[in-house]
């Protein structure tokens, strides 16, 4: 029902055909610059990069790529839930969808014609009357628009088909709907209003109650099938979109960091749980694997709590770290968790310890053959502090 094109939002009726338009998309904040974000136009690289890749993938857009929409993939959800011709013949068995409620709907097309303007302005001035459904209009141009795709959606009730083309035809609603953040009860109420509408105008015209009721149920049929693709389609695409940000959330989780040449570094901050233990694992091996490391850096100074699980975790990854051929320094030790460690009796021994992340660095490069070395002006400002203390 409600769709928006152009970065303005523009209401379309139940069930109508969109095509050539483009969904808007929630835009954030441009994401935090950070070095090999991209090396180049199509490849993100960095943790920042992948990001911004699933946040894509979801239908958020950041920075420079906000507000550019792109075409719904209606046929991937074809896939998804399975419409194929027996699906589509399963589905208008269940409604009772017949082929004598086709025929009867192509013969109730000079009755659409001549009502079309009079349902739809009716069905209009309902939306634009309550504060929720009013705010997707923004101008008049945008309801003169909608109102003309109003009709021919109204129209197509009438074609006499329900074939694959028609039901692929249905799906962009759904999808539309997801990406705009339209609640299921403004979508339901509208096509309520919208049954009430044809129904008075159906018993009006035809004058025989019989045959208005027959007419009347073929027309509710093929609504409440439009009804059941919109809504199959709108929860498929909620879930997908749900997905791909945790999967943006769990990569800022665990972001594995390139400090230097096969060196990696993973900070962790927040409680450590064991579903997000195995997420850490699988990272580091990831990256350990794809960079060919041979240290990686696990920083814990922003983890809360290391109980016997977490410490478990840990010693579980570096095994795992080891036989890939590499090793594992570990960082952020306060006396605290030195404490509990040595109190839950686990042993640490495989891997290197250090309080400081400044440390932990210093030994990974030295584990692959460098050192930090101070410049003869960062010597030279060292002297000059020390003789100011003295």
């Amino acid at each position: 029902m409600l769709f928006s094109a152009g970065g303005a939002v523009d209401p379309i009726p139940p069930g109508c055909s969109i095509q050539g338009r483009h969904v808007p998309f929630r835009t954030v904040k441009r994401l935090p610059p950070a070095q090999s974000v991209r090396n180049s136009r199509d490849k993100p690289r960095g943790i920042y990069g992948r990001v911004r890749a699933n946040l894509w993938a979801a239908g958020v857009r950041c920075g420079r790529d906000a507000g550019k929409g792109v075409s719904m993939d209606h046929r991937r959800y074809m896939k998804v839930l399975k419409l194929d011709e027996a699906e589509v013949q399963a589905r208008r068995a269940f409604f009772e969808l017949t082929d004598e409620d086709l025929q009867r709907l192509a013969g109730l097309r000079p009755f659409a014609e001549k009502n079309t303007d009079a349902i739809v302005e009716d069905f209009y001035r309902l939306l634009l009357s309550h504060p929720d459904t009013k705010k997707f209009f923004p101008d008049e141009a945008t309801v003169r628009r909608v109102k003309r795709s109003q009709c021919e959606y109204f129209l197509g009730l009438f074609g006499g088909k329900c074939d694959l083309a028609y039901v692929e035809d249905r799906l962009r609603v759904g999808i539309a709907h997801e990406r705009i953040g339209l609640s299921t009860k403004w979508y339901l109420g509208a096509y309520r209003k919208y049954l009430q509408l044809i129904g008075d105008h159906l018993f009006e015209e035809l004058r025989d109650a019989g045959r208005a009721r027959q007419a009347l149920e073929s027309i509710q049929k093929i609504v409440t099938f439009d009804i059941a693709l919109a809504t199959d389609t709108y929860l498929a695409a909620k879930i997908e979109t749900i997905e791909r940000h945790q999967a943006a959330i769990r990569e800022l989780s665990t972001p594995v960091i390139r400090v230097y040449d096969r060196i990696l570094l993973l900070p962790l901050v927040g409680a450590i749980d064991s579903h997000r233990a195995n997420q850490v694992m699988d990272s580091v091996l990831l990256k350990v694997s794809e960079a060919q490391a041979k240290v990686i850096i696990i920083d814990i100074a922003g983890v809360p709590v290391v109980d016997t699980k977490v410490a478990d975790s840990l010693v579980k990854t570096t095994a795992a770290v080891r036989l890939l051929g590499a090793s594992t320094i570990l960082t952020g030790i306060t006396a605290q968790v030195a404490r509990t460690i040595i109190h839950l009796g686990v042993d640490i021994s495989t891997m290197h310890t250090l309080s400081r992340l400044a440390e932990g660095i210093e030994l990974a490069l030295s584990l692959v053959g460098k050192s930090i070395q101070a410049t003869k002006t960062a010597a030279r400002a060292r002297r000059k502090r020390k003789a100011s203390r003295r």
